[in-house]
Order: C-alpha cells, then sequence, then structure tokens
C-alpha cells in the first residue's frame, strides 16, 4: 500500500504586490495555495490618481484576481475580510457577507497592506477621501467633475470660489502626483467646455506640514517637483498643518501659529498610511513591537518572533527603515515564496531545514511623475529630472501592470491624454459619489442583522436548554 501526503497549506492574506507575487512565485512548488482577500481584484494603487483623474479606467489596473491565476493550478481565491489569525491552531477566520470560512495553513503569507492615516481624525475621511481603494478613486472623480458642473451652475461669485478650489493634503508621491493631474485636468482637458465659467481659473493647492516637497527624495528633486508644480499653476503650501476639516473648507495652521481657512468643496488626503489592524493583532500574539504607524517589527527573514511558519511582507512590515512601497512589498512576497519552497523541499527529502538568509531589499530607485512630460527619479547617488525621468517612470509601471491587454489599453491612454487634451475616463455616476454613504449604512445594517441573528440563536439555547 502507498500513503499519499497532503500537499504543503500556505495561505497568502492579500492579494496586492506583496500577495500576489508570493502567490505566483510558488506555482512551480508543491505547495496548496489559498488567497484571501477582501477584494476580488489586484489593485496597482500608484496608478489610483490616474483613475481618479480620468486617465485610466479602473479595469486597467484593477484585473480579477481569479483571472490572473486562471492557469496556476495549485492557487485559489477566497473572499472575505479577514478578522482573526490563530497562531496556535494555524488558522486563518475572514467574513464575507456575514459567511464565516476558517482556512487552515501550515505557512502563512500576511501581506494585509495599509489603509489611510488621518492621524487619529478618522471624521475627516468623510470630506477628504484617500487614495488607497478604487472606491477612494472612482469617489474622488465624481467629486472633481461634480465641483466643475455646480460651480457652472451658481451665479454666486463667492460659492463659486469655493467650488472651483480643490486641496491635496500631503506633499509626498501620491500628492504631487495628484495635484499635478488636477491642475492639467483644469487646465488642458476641460478648457473650452464650460459656457459660464473658465476651467483654468480653478485654483489647486498642494498642503503639507513638512517644509519641503518630496520628503523621501533628495532635496534637489523636491524643489525640481515644487518649480513644475508651481509652473503649471498649482500653489504649493509647505509648514501647513491641517486641524480641521469640514463639508466646506479645511483649517490650516501655519509654522508660524497662524490659523486660517481655505475654503474648498473638494479635497483629497495623501498625508499618511496605517498599517492594517491585523499587524497589531499579530503583534500582540506573538509579541513583536509595532512602529508608530502600526506596522509589525519582524525577524531578519520576515517571520513573526517565535513563529518560522509565519511571514509579514509589504506595508505591515517593519524592518531596517524599508520604505513602504511596491519593490518592498513584491521582494518581500518572492523572498517568502523562496523560503516556503526550500522548507517544503527540505521536509519532503527528510532532511534538516536550511538557515535562513536574512532579507536583503534590492533598492531599485524612486520615481513621481509630477505634471506631463516632467517627473523625478532617484536610483541610489543617481538623481533624474524632467522629460527622461518621466520615461522612465512610465516604462517602470507599465512592465509591472498585469496582463496584455491591460499594458496595451494604458499605454492608448496615456498616448491619447499626454500627447492630446482628451481623457476618455471621465463618467462619473451618482453611485460613485454616495457609495461611502451607502456602504457606511450597509455596514450598520448587517451589523444589526448579526446582532438579531445571535439574539433569536440564545433565545432558542435558552428554550432548547
Amino acid at each position: 500500500m502507498t500513503t499519499t501526503t497532503a500537499p504543503h497549506r500556505v495561505v497568502v492574506v492579500g492579494s496586492g504586490f506583496g500577495g500576489l507575487f508570493a502567490t505566483k512565485a510558488l506555482r512551480r512548488s508543491d505547495v496548496d495555495v489559498t488567497i484571501v482577500a477582501r477584494t476580488a481584484h489586484h489593485l496597482f494603487q500608484p496608478l489610483l490618481y490616474q483613475v481618479a483623474t480620468g486617465i485610466l479606467s479602473e479595469g486597467e489596473i484593477a484585473p480579477s484576481t481569479r483571472l490572473i491565476l486562471k492557469n496556476q493550478a495549485n492557487a485559489a481565491v477566497v473572499l472575505g475580510d479577514v478578522t482573526e489569525v490563530d497562531l496556535e491552531a494555524r488558522t486563518v477566520v475572514s467574513v464575507s457577507r456575514g459567511r464565516v470560512t476558517v482556512t487552515p495553513y501550515d505557512s502563512l503569507v500576511v501581506a494585509a497592506g495599509a489603509g489611510q492615516s488621518y492621524f487619529g481624525n478618522d471624521h475627516f475621511a468623510e470630506f477628504a477621501p484617500g487614495m488607497k481603494t478604487l472606491d477612494d478613486a472612482l469617489e474622488l472623480r465624481g467629486r472633481i467633475m461634480n465641483a466643475f458642473d455646480a460651480a457652472e451652475l451658481t451665479t454666486d461669485p463667492v460659492e463659486r470660489a469655493r467650488l472651483l478650489t480643490f486641496v491635496v493634503v500631503g506633499a509626498g508621491p501620491t500628492g504631487v502626483e495628484m495635484a499635478g493631474q488636477i491642475a492639467e485636468l483644469s487646465r488642458r482637458t476641460l478648457a473650452g467646455t464650460f459656457r459660464t465659467i473658465d476651467s483654468r481659473d480653478a485654483r489647486v493647492i498642494l498642503l503639507d506640514a513638512a517644509p519641503k516637497v518630496l520628503p523621501p527624495f533628495a532635496d534637489s528633486l523636491g524643489e525640481n517637483a515644487r518649480r513644475r508644480l508651481e509652473k503649471v499653476g498649482v500653489e504649493v503650501e509647505l509648514g501647513a498643518a491641517v486641524t480641521d476639516v469640514d463639508a466646506d473648507g479645511l483649517s490650516v495652521r501655519d509654522s508660524d501659529g497662524t490659523e486660517r481657512r481655505i475654503e474648498s468643496s473638494c479635497k483629497v488626503w495623501s498625508a499618511g498610511v496605517s498599517a492594517s489592524p491585523l499587524a497589531a493583532q499579530l503583534a500582540a500574539k506573538s509579541g513583536a513591537e509595532v512602529d508608530r504607524a502600526g506596522r509589525v517589527l519582524v525577524e531578519a527573514d520576515l517571520t513573526l518572533p517565535g513563529h518560522p511558519e509565519v511571514f509579514v511582507v509589504g506595508d505591515m512590515m517593519a524592518r531596517d527603515k524599508l520604505p513602504g512601497v511596491a519593490q518592498v512589498a513584491i521582494q518581500g512576497g518572492r523572498y517568502a515564496a523562496r523560503c516556503i519552497t526550500a522548507d517544503v523541499r527540505a521536509a519532503a527529502t527528510d532532511t534538516p531545514r536550511s538557515e535562513r538568509t536574512p532579507f536583503r531589499y534590492r533598492d531599485k530607485g524612486s520615481m513621481a511623475t509630477v505634471t506631463r512630460f516632467s517627473a523625478v527619479a532617484q536610483v541610489g547617488p543617481v538623481k533624474i529630472t524632467g522629460f527622461l525621468a518621466w520615461l522612465m517612470w512610465l516604462a517602470v509601471h507599465l512592465v509591472y501592470i498585469v496582463g496584455f491587454k491591460s499594458r496595451l489599453t494604458t499605454v492608448f491612454n496615456w498616448t491619447w491624454t499626454f500627447l492630446g487634451r482628451a481623457r476618455t475616463q471621465l463618467t462619473v455616476t451618482q453611485q460613485q459619489m454616495h457609495a461611502r454613504t451607502a456602504l457606511g449604512r450597509l455596514v450598520v445594517l448587517e451589523d444589526a442583522r448579526r446582532e438579531r441573528d445571535a439574539g433569536a440563536a440564545a433565545r432558542e439555547d435558552a428554550r432548547a436548554s
């Protein structure tokens, strides 16, 4: 008689860069991989701002995870929001539409990413959406376009000025890219399309409490980006900390302590990130520490202390002051896959597991677009600006877009937008505008249903006893 050993079970939490690349790197390993993610798509987050400003469609940067992995026989996708990881039982608990799923694992890769941080002021999110999800990008597209439409209708000059004032909070790469594209949208694409307003009168303000633009980059690159933004009409205000946000505008405290008010109907928040709440749970259960952004401090092999079978990669992981960029997640995911493959081979040959080589990040540089034909790039000590940096940015981002068709349509839309004036993805719907409110109500209704069902079950148990 022969016995069949069950394949090694790998669970990957999250379908972003870290999770997807870890899964794909395990395609030839003798393992069964299950991705557990809250969405059914892989999101190319660095291009969200192009969805928000009408350059790309959501489908081009968010292909179906199931379609990506269709031909990978050892991979499956489970939709659900992970609520608990039991390190002792080695199970992952996820919830989707009230349905609870428990997925066992032998090895675990946690790549749940990070969300927008409002630094303790979560109520700002209602009035200033972040740039972390497709819902955020589509809602912002709706807010931007509806601001212009509302300005066309009003006859009050004060109200019109408020409607035509766009404020981006945070002068990091996302904020710089978003401010630059709103400015170009108003001055190029929409110019001449309205009859009672001139879209070129729109004010675009970029705020940051820091003293420079693009803090992660060299000072010279940040200064270059600031000058380019100002050239296209963006008002860059540094040393300006946002103290309050409401529907009509925001309050700002300057570095000299002066308080002032900016009236604005459309605000975008890109000032900070916070790791998934799952990070704090893993840290508490394993005895690991977390940093100020809520990221887990991992071992040299990206695992939790005392749990060599649990890898934490991407924006949830803190190690050697690595930046929260896509390349860190990609390389971390691939590294975890190599470690798992080595462990499985050792077990199959009944040999001791070899000591893991510590994770080493290979810095491939940082890039940010500023405006059409202009970007900044830093690769080690080399600093590049202008058109060459912009071409490099296009090439690098095109490589990491998943799928030939998505790459082809992205090139078409980029050509159409950057060489001409039109943008093909400016359609907005009422659903986009009110999605956040509707989802909030849905969550309340779902919580009420759960409480009702729990109460009914408790009463039934009481009657049975």
